[in-house]
């Protein structure tokens, strides 16, 4: 890839053989999310096969989000001043001093496109040279401008006429070619949120689309060999993933999420956003019961100091404000699903993730309005959360503790090598390097 489009850094791909302590960083649009844990090599076990380690949870801390809206950092202040707030609460939970963290991104317009490049071979057997050539051509065709690429993930090679090949090293062939599936984000968006991190005397390890890590934390072995769509409704975003053959081949995003219902809540119901996510909490729904109509809440009134002032609202007058938005959001899901061709490659069955996916009745009215089947999901395989982040809010978070076992797979162009002293730095070095490659 090229320098000047590679400024997030490249997470170092964790040996299936030794143990170590992550650090990771969920920074949404509702919620900052940290979270520490000890990574241990498998003893073995037939459950979720594709992880190399077990993940002991040490540390969590969470705090409301600030200076965030649709995943992007909008006031680096404040978006730093959270961090500090959720790290710190980690960093006492687990007795632990944070100094480096992987972080998740959903915001940058993130978009992921298919590369395929065919190189003839040298040698009548593939080789680890050739595996890389093929690679480097295939993702050549990536470098756009004002994008960072995030992740480079090989769907599958071909030699000669043999196609769904997996591992061709060793393979005999006169031609080798290659599909890559490359994820990229708005430079902009990408280097906000790092600064704001290394602002809070953190350096980043890596950066993880939020998509990606949701899939990684959801979805069973079984789910993503066969073929199915993750779809993670976020506070400001709602990220979609598509997994076939146990890799990611698609992965998009829409800038609507949770907070927009909240909004909606709030403007309807003329209360303060804090109340209106309170009843978004406690009694959001997308079905009306058959009691709805007389059971009823009360919500402070706005604007009101005393807060004895309230008025009363049916749950079902709930769901008629709440419904609209949900369904422009799965509506705006299936459509892009449907663009983007891997429709049927998602096979029939969504896993619907994300702090939204709480609101009840939502896999019913997704069932309808996606035409699969859909469940909720849950981070699975992750020892030693606590009950509040067992749920699909904290999906993201969890993936991004998965994300080392498999960050082996993916293709970088290698790094130019750095003289003796020379040291790679954090994110204002690495801006440097590229405004002096640059210009």
């Amino acid at each position: 890839m090229n320098a000047r489009l590679d400024l997030t850094p490249r997470l170092r791909p964790l040996s299936p053989r030794r143990s170590a302590i992550l650090s990771v960083l969920d920074v949404g649009t509702n919620k900052i999310a940290c979270l520490i844990a000890k990574l241990k090599p498998r003893t073995g076990g037939e459950a979720l096969k594709r992880r190399t380690h077990s993940i002991e949870i040490l540390g969590v801390g969470h705090i409301r989000s600030r200076g965030v809206k649709c995943g992007t950092v909008v006031d680096l202040a404040a978006a730093e001043d959270a961090i500090r707030h959720a790290i710190d609460a980690a960093e006492r939970s687990a007795r632990l001093q944070v100094e480096q963290v992987i972080v998740s991104l959903t915001a940058g317009r993130l978009n992921s496109e298919a590369y395929r490049a065919g190189i003839d071979l040298k040698r009548a057997a593939v080789s680890d040279t050739d595996v890389e050539r093929v690679l480097s051509a295939a993702g050549a065709y990536a470098v756009q401008g004002g994008r960072t690429v995030l992740h480079a993930l090989p769907i599958g090679f071909s030699v000669d006429d043999n196609t769904g090949i997996k591992d061709p090293r060793g393979m005999l062939g006169r031609r080798l070619g290659a599909d890559l599936n490359v994820i990229t984000a708005d430079m902009a968006g990408a280097r906000n949120l790092m600064l704001a991190v290394e602002r809070s005397h953190l350096e980043v390890a890596g950066v993880v689309a939020a998509p990606y890590a949701s899939a990684l934390a959801t979805l069973t072995d079984d789910e993503a060999e066969i073929g199915v769509a993750c779809v993670d409704m976020g506070g400001g975003t709602t990220t979609i993933s598509v997994v076939s053959d146990g890799q990611i081949v698609h992965a998009d995003a829409v800038a609507i999420g949770g907070h927009h219902v909240t909004m909606d809540l709030a403007r309807g119901l003329s209360c303060r956003i804090g109340d209106a996510e309170r009843l978004k909490t406690l009694f959001g729904s997308v079905v009306a019961a058959g009691a709805d109509d007389h059971d009823s809440v009360t919500v402070p009134v706005l604007g009101e100091d005393d807060r004895t002032h309230r008025n009363s609202v049916t749950k079902a007058q709930l769901v008629r404000i709440v419904r609209p938005r949900v369904d422009e959001i799965l509506e705006l899901v299936r459509d892009r699903l449907i663009r983007s061709g891997f429709a049927g490659i998602a096979g029939g069955r969504i896993v619907l993730t994300g702090g939204a996916a709480q609101l009840t009745g939502i896999a019913d009215l997704a069932s309808r309005v996606l035409g699969r089947q859909v469940r909720i999901g849950r981070p699975l395989g992750i020892s030693g959360l606590p009950e509040a982040a067992k749920g699909p809010s904290f999906a993201a978070a969890c993936g991004l503790l998965v994300y080392p076992q498999v960050a082996a797979s993916e293709h970088f162009e290698p790094r130019p090598h750095l003289r003796r002293g020379q040291a790679s730095g954090g994110y204002i070095a690495r801006v440097g390097r590229w405004l002096k490659e640059s210009f």
